[in-house]
């Protein structure tokens, strides 16, 4: 063995040429299962009348499962549907029993839930409230979170604190929104899963993430709140009539779950990695 190769092996450094070395030492790609190259995942905020009402039966035509994050209130308005819903096999998640939201917003001023004014307390009350009124409703206990407006953090200022870690000590999934990117299932943080806004957009707005999400092997979530035509912070039927089409087609490999459902897997894989 010549002294360079074996200084090389002392310092741990690949004797081999440069791209054989890249590919000795770079990680193995994410393996997502069935052969699939990407996951995506469906998830509506705050139980909104209209997701029973006319978002149910077009997820069911498809047999596509979603995740709801409900607001225990508006369950109860709904609450035969919403207990169709658990039957047919959809994921209920915890989206706080009050929505804390920026005081910017006027009603969240009037109703007194400011994030601002909230400590890490009084968040834990609202979630563990949630949690308990969604077991007393449905019968499940919500293993998945979402961030109400996608805020992660209470208070201001010097006295901000995240509750990241509460959320991650009392779910095994945590959701944000309105993120610019697609999870890379290898590196995120189950606590923090991003989730991309779908609501108001054409299916051809969405299928250059869901492709870029192909190449690079990510889980996508998309978020909605409305299911309708047309509106305000309404997810459109005429983009899910093309979406969930294309989620379903094998040449796509789209593997297609709730959150709950992937999060499962890829904390398995990242467990396995390490």
């Amino acid at each position: 063995m010549t002294r360079r190769r074996l200084a090389l092996l002392v310092l741990g450094v690949c004797a081999l040429p440069a791209t054989q070395c890249q590919r000795a030492t770079q990680p193995a790609a994410f393996i997502w299962p069935d052969a699939k190259r990407a996951a995506l995942s469906l998830s509506f905020d705050d139980a909104r009348a209209s997701q029973i009402d006319v978002g149910m039966a077009l997820l069911d035509r498809y047999g596509i499962k979603a995740t709801f994050y409900v607001l225990p209130s508006n369950v109860q308005s709904q609450l035969d549907g919403w207990k169709r819903a658990v039957g047919t096999g959809h994921e209920i998640g915890n989206h706080s029993l009050n929505h804390p939201c920026t005081g910017n917003f006027p009603w969240v001023k009037k109703n007194d839930l400011a994030i601002e004014d909230y400590t890490l307390e009084r968040m834990q009350r609202e979630v563990d409230g949630a949690n308990r009124r969604i077991a007393e409703l449905l019968g499940v206990t919500p293993r998945s979170f979402a961030y109400p407006c996608g805020h992660t953090s209470v208070g201001r200022a010097q006295n901000t604190q995240s509750y990241v870690p509460l959320v991650a000590a009392m779910f095994a999934y945590g959701r944000e929104w309105a993120s610019e990117t697609a999870n890379d299932p290898a590196f995120c943080d189950l606590a923090q899963v991003t989730g991309m806004a779908m609501d108001g957009l054409d299916f051809e707005e969405l299928q250059p993430i869901l492709e870029t999400a192909k190449e690079r092997g990510q889980w996508v979530v998309l978020v909605g709140h409305e299911i309708g035509q047309s509106g305000r912070e309404t997810t459109r039927i005429a983009m899910l009539q093309k979406l969930l089409p294309y989620a379903l087609d094998p040449a796509n490999a789209l593997w297609t779950a709730p959150v709950g459902t992937v999060a499962e897997y890829v904390l398995t894989q990242q467990r396995a990695a390490k």
